[in-house]
């Protein structure tokens, strides 16, 4: 495996099927042709297919056609360079993140205009975010012969693009995604370059640390283009021809890629990042099959080539761990001895105590797995399946689409960069809650196997020991509210997504009720598991949104937060309380919420929706397992 082809070609996915083309084919006359699309989208494509099967979703939104599961989501996009040529890789790429997407493009080399104006690009157009796709050429004060040894001005690249960031998050209301700037191949004083001002490397490496400053903190997003193009090779990214022929802004061969990126951060901010991996064992974790070789057989640890591959796969997992990634183990093995490895090697890596839930047995693998989420609590469309043996890839891949399997290389000294090339766990927030969801999850493991020995509900509950915190947003909540706001899909009654701008705009507006729950138990403490916002006005309160983890469901937790809501709009004066149901794919545990709560369903829409009220008179709050800090 060259390691320029594993990027261009995208390796992780797996290889474009012989009948292509008809499937294709098959999609464009469906009613509902999202599911064969995205599934299309899945693989490996090379550039004319990638353009066919943006081609058919355009087609597909043109028509109207019903394109459910595919979220809608609208991009953005000003630059310095033409873009138009990276429009239907971002559209297909997105369509194997979930998303149906519509691209607005600004004219050519319009930013500031577009931000400031005087160009009307995105009139009537609502934006999830804007990309801001400006490269080191369109950096003011940039000259053709610059001044060597004088000193580096990056004050005025950095003003400029604040200020067409500001300007377009004022107009269209909506967060950005920045670039930081890739390096030029090409220098003038050799190894010398990063020492003289001026010079673009010593620039460009002010101007990306500058950047970088500017977006921490913020509700924007960073995609790091310098680090993309250093991963595949500054010489592979640019492309001079292509530039003065197009004014593309890197090579044509790594569109997929860049749209890959694009995509990613996308997935990231609406909350579908992986969280957990499932791993096998055998010539995946170490070299051989430990039922055949025994412990002194399998290859693992320093000495020859293979062990130490394998060590790098099993150190690269734990960094996995490390950043908050759930490990699970799934393998076609005898119990005992799968574990073996795990108490006994003295070069192996991960111990049991790092897998949240371990499978071994002879079992198909696609029950496993189901067992393994259910088990975490988590959607399979969170799980991410690593496994050498391409049947067993291949038929998790038909049984249970949702879930992430990557092609793997025949070398395992390769398994490593391909799995964290595939940006599975891409992220764009690192909280509290996520550097310790690993400990969160294996407690819930254990919740479950408590569960399962108690003979009723309600003695499972007080074994628990709850305690919950509620309080209104605040400034040290809010990165985990928005991320909660941002990726709940399940325990949501509305699904309404605001960003960090908006959801501190609640924050402070007294004519919105705000609720951040925590939760601790027996176990451990799940950290923030619930938000909600309220529209006031004089006589009702409107539930905007109402979510939960669902690692906490079943704990009778929902009733805390109702008669929280409930207490605090009584002191208000408030006569009933109304909420709305949206139904979605992955909602549907929460259909009958307000039903459950005693609300009044008032009517429903075509859409499905069923709006709901609850008069406030006579409310009894009931005795529950769950003690308030």
């Amino acid at each position: 495996m060259m390691s320029d082809e594993l990027y261009v070609n995208l390796e992780w996915l797996p290889r474009v099927p012989d009948d292509f083309n008809e499937q294709l084919q098959t999609a464009t006359h469906e009613k509902s042709p999202c599911s064969l699309l995205r599934k299309l989208a899945g693989y490996a494509l090379g550039i004319n297919q990638i353009h066919h099967i943006a081609k058919a979703i355009a087609i597909a939104q043109k028509d109207n056609k019903d394109l459910r599961p595919l979220k809608p989501f609208s991009l953005g996009i000003v630059s310095n360079t033409t873009t138009s040529i990276i429009v239907p890789a971002l559209v297909t790429t997105a369509a194997r993140y979930g998303f149906s997407l519509m691209v607005h493009e600004a004219p050519y080399g319009q930013a500031a205009q577009v931000a400031i104006g005087e160009v009307e690009a995105f009139k009537g157009v609502a934006m999830d975010v804007i990309l801001i796709a400006i490269d080191y050429k369109g950096l003011p004060g940039q000259s053709n012969i610059p001044s060597f040894g004088k000193d580096t001005d990056t004050h005025k690249a950095l003003d400029h693009l604040n200020m067409i960031r500001s300007q377009l998050k004022q107009r269209y209301g909506a967060p950005c995604i920045m670039q930081t700037c890739a390096h030029e191949p090409e220098s003038f004083f050799g190894n010398f370059d990063t020492q003289v001002n001026n010079t673009s490397r010593h620039f460009i490496n002010i101007f990306n640390s500058g950047l970088v400053r500017e977006v921490v903190g913020t509700d924007d997003f960073l995609l790091d283009v310098a680090a993309i193009a250093e991963t595949v090779g500054l010489a592979n990214w640019h492309d001079p021809v292509m530039y003065h022929m197009a004014k593309l802004p890197f090579a044509q061969k790594l569109v997929p890629f860049y749209a890959e990126q694009v995509c990613r951060i996308i997935s990231a901010m609406s909350g579908k990042a992986r969280r957990a991996l499932i791993l096998d064992l055998d010539n995946t974790l170490w070299g051989g099959v430990i039922g055949d070789d025994g412990l002194s057989g399998i290859e693992l640890g320093p000495g020859n080539a293979l062990g130490e591959a394998y060590l790098a796969v099993q150190n690269t997992v734990l960094k996995l761990r490390q950043r908050g990634i759930v490990l699970a183990v799934c393998s076609k093995n005898n119990d005992t001895t799968a574990r073996i490895p795990f108490r006994e090697h003295p070069d192996m890596l991960l111990n049991e105590s790092h897998i949240s839930v371990f499978r071994a047995n002879w079992e198909d693998k696609v029950p496993n797995i189901q067992f393994i989420a259910e088990t975490l609590n988590l959607g399979l469309e969170s799980i991410v399946f690593f496994d050498d043996n391409p049947v067993e890839r291949d038929r998790v891949r038909y049984e249970l689409p949702e879930v992430a399997v990557p092609e793997l290389p025949e070398d395992p000294a390769y398994y490593p960069r391909t799995l964290l090339a595939a940006g599975y766990f891409e992220a764009v927030y690192f909280s509290d809650e996520d550097k310790s969801r690993v400990e969160n999850y294996q407690a819930n493991a254990k919740r479950v196997a408590l569960r399962e020995t108690s003979t009723d509900l309600n003695t499972y509950l007080k074994t628990l020991q709850m305690k919950a915190a509620l309080q209104p947003f605040d400034e040290n909540g809010i990165k985990r509210i928005v991320q909660l706001i941002s990726k709940t899909n399940q325990f949501n009654l509305t699904t309404y997504r605001h960003n960090e701008s908006q959801t501190r705009d609640f924050m402070k507006n007294d004519q919105y009720f705000t609720l951040q729950v925590r939760l601790a138990d027996a176990f451990g403490d799940n950290g923030m598991v619930s938000v909600v916002i309220c529209k006031k006005s004089t006589e009702e309160w409107f539930i905007d949104t109402w979510l939960m983890s669902c690692r906490v469901v079943g704990r009778r937790l929902e009733e805390i937060v109702f008669y929280e809501i409930v207490k605090s709009a009584k002191l208000e004066g408030v006569k009933k309380i109304t909420g709305v149901y949206i139904p979605t794919e992955r909602n549907e545990i929460v259909r009958d919420h307000y039903l459950k709560l005693g609300f009044e369903a008032l009517k429903n829409d075509t859409s499905g929706a069923t709006t709901w009220s609850k008069s406030l008179d006579d409310i009894k709050i009931p005795d529950l397992p769950i003690d308030l800090l």
